[in-house]
């Protein structure tokens, strides 16, 4: 009879109770389907060898428990949190014991101040001058990621607040935590890598025998902790723009008989001017090594062009000082004289560094050339090659002064030009024959539209590569291509596939709420179950007492 009971309450009631019972526990799961999972784009750390030795990250995949900047532990845990939180040394300790390193960068790069700035320039630096064995890899600020970051952090200081044992438990089970997904092969090696350098020149015309040469140089590709993430609005877009608009206006001056000067000038965009300046090695022994002789063997002096809108100064750089009657030393000369004449703020000084042979990597584009034994040396608004302005994500368009590089563009442009007619004292630039500013923000704006990174120029028929070919064959006559490879027994350079990917941020709960859920699934079906058998016992009981109530109420 009982049994019959039974069946009727789970027949008739039971689906009821399912009703009410599903959704409180969907209600109170750890996260709604929608908010389970969050996806962004991330880009991963520099990671490319050269000389043979390895920099950057050496690993992509990601599939580890997300931990705050104090929270984390172990190589089980992606530590993730914002750039301005991390320091040099917790950085240290995170690549040499935690599994992963997802890092958000602040929201507004122009809004920090110089202190900050400072300190995310020391970072950077530090940080991709180390080799990395766990993934690194940086997501733009947004306010879904940063209460994300907030939680994590937060789960941390709340477990240390809590004042016993069974608080710091409960505390840890409410939490919720985090799964970090990254799905990524084994970064390989490119093996289609090319470092493209691009020539052209303007013949000078003399009655008066040999015509001397001036070589005028820029790389175009920029740097920083993440390829991506490499703009180079001044390192060193400023250098590029500026020798552009060299071009259009030397080749303005030398296309009217008039004005048609007394020089040959050799301009050169190279490649991989951040990896040691590949392109300018690779270019430099093409020219130096044919049979028929090359214009740059008899170069006057070679002018490199890098960092040129930092400051409100502007430092020639050599590797040795040239002679006083040297074409170098007067162009030194004609280039502080320029900038007092302009009545411009701006300062020209001279800076000696000898070159360290035993370095792996150069200072200047010029020493290059110095090495053969060309009289070169590099414009630039940095006075050491050290400065961390050189190589930084935080270089971008935003960051440009480009006051200052109109400014310099003149300077540079007008001594060169009083040099090549042999003017002194006076314009040679004016009217319809000046810097054009319009070309040269249209340039920026081009140029930091895209990062510049070494591999990600690399490419056959990069779009970037070509327009300037394109620029320089509008511009220039014998416009050449040349192109550096790695040899494949011993590589000067390696360049690496993975640049950029997509995190997935999972919603989950803590390995101890599911040993606390287990156990209330035990005790909830052990309840059950003796529920069950002991039915006819608990029935009779039922039933006595309810008899008793009746016989009372009588």
């Amino acid at each position: 009879m009982w049994l019959e009971e039974v069946e009727e309450i789970f027949k008739g009631y039971l689906p009821y109770y399912l009703l009410i019972v599903l959704p409180i526990f969907i209600i109170v799961s750890p996260a709604s389907p929608v908010s389970a999972s969050s996806e962004f784009p991330v880009f991963r750390m520099q990671h490319y060898d050269l000389h043979g030795i390895a920099h950057g990250c050496r690993s992509a995949g990601i599939n580890l428990e997300a931990r705050s900047l104090t929270g984390w532990s172990t190589p089980r845990h992606c530590v993730i949190t914002k750039l301005k939180d991390l320091t040099v040394d917790s950085f240290r300790n995170i690549k040499l014991k935690a599994g992963a390193l997802l890092i958000m960068l602040p929201e507004e790069l122009t809004l920090l101040s110089p202190e900050d700035k400072q300190h995310l320039l020391v970072l950077e630096n530090a940080m991709i001058a180390q080799e990395i064995s766990i993934p690194v890899y940086f997501a733009k600020h947004s306010p879904q990621l940063e209460s994300i970051i907030k939680e994590i952090s937060n789960n941390v200081d709340s477990s240390d607040m809590s004042k016993s044992a069974a608080e710091a438990l409960i505390n840890s089970v409410a939490a919720n935590g985090y799964q970090i997904v990254v799905s990524s092969n084994n970064p390989s090696i490119k093996t289609d890598a090319k470092v493209t350098t691009i020539q052209g020149q303007l013949s000078g015309y003399s009655s008066f025998g040999k015509i001397p040469t001036i070589a005028v140089v820029a790389h175009y590709d920029s740097f920083g902790v993440a390829p991506e993430l490499s703009f180079g609005a001044d390192s060193n877009g400023s250098g590029v723009v500026i020798l552009l608009e060299l071009v259009r206006l030397f080749s303005s001056l030398y296309s009217v008989s008039k004005t048609h000067g007394s020089y040959n000038i050799i301009f050169v965009l190279s490649g991989g001017g951040k990896i040691n300046y590949q392109g300018s090695k690779n270019w430099l022994e093409n020219q130096l090594d044919i049979l028929d002789g090359s214009l740059i063997q008899d170069a006057s002096y070679v002018m490199c062009l890098d960092t040129l809108a930092a400051s409100d100064s502007i430092y020639m750089h050599v590797s040795k000082p040239p002679k006083e009657s040297s074409s170098a030393s007067l162009f030194y000369k004609e280039l502080k004289s320029t900038a007092m004449d302009l009545n411009s703020a701006t300062t020209v000084e001279g800076v000696h560094k000898k070159i360290n042979l035993a370095d792996d990597i150069l200072g200047w584009e010029h020493e290059r050339f110095s090495i053969r034994r060309l009289p070169a040396f590099t414009l630039s608004s940095l006075k050491s090659h050290k400065d961390f302005r050189r190589s930084t994500i935080f270089d971008t368009r935003e960051n440009l002064n480009v006051d200052r590089l109109v400014k310099n563009t003149k300077i540079v442009a007008e001594a060169l030009a009083r040099q090549i007619y042999n003017v002194s004292g006076g314009d040679v630039f004016g009217n319809s024959w000046d810097v054009n500013r319009n070309y040269i923000n249209t340039w920026i704006e081009y140029l930091t539209s895209q990062p510049r990174s070494p591999q990600l120029l690399s490419d056959k028929d990069n779009v970037l590569v070509t327009m300037l070919k394109d620029t320089f064959s509008k511009y220039l006559r014998d416009v050449k291509v040349t192109h550096a490879v790695p040899d494949k027994k011993d590589p000067d350079f390696q360049f690496y596939q993975v640049t950029s990917g997509t995190v997935n941020v999972y919603s989950v709960k803590p390995a101890v709420f599911d040993l606390v859920l287990t156990i209330a699934i035990v005790l909830y079906l052990g309840a059950i179950y003796l529920f069950i058998e002991h039915f006819s016992s608990l029935y009779i009981i039922a039933c006595s007492l309810t008899a008793n109530r009746k016989v009372k109420n009588n």
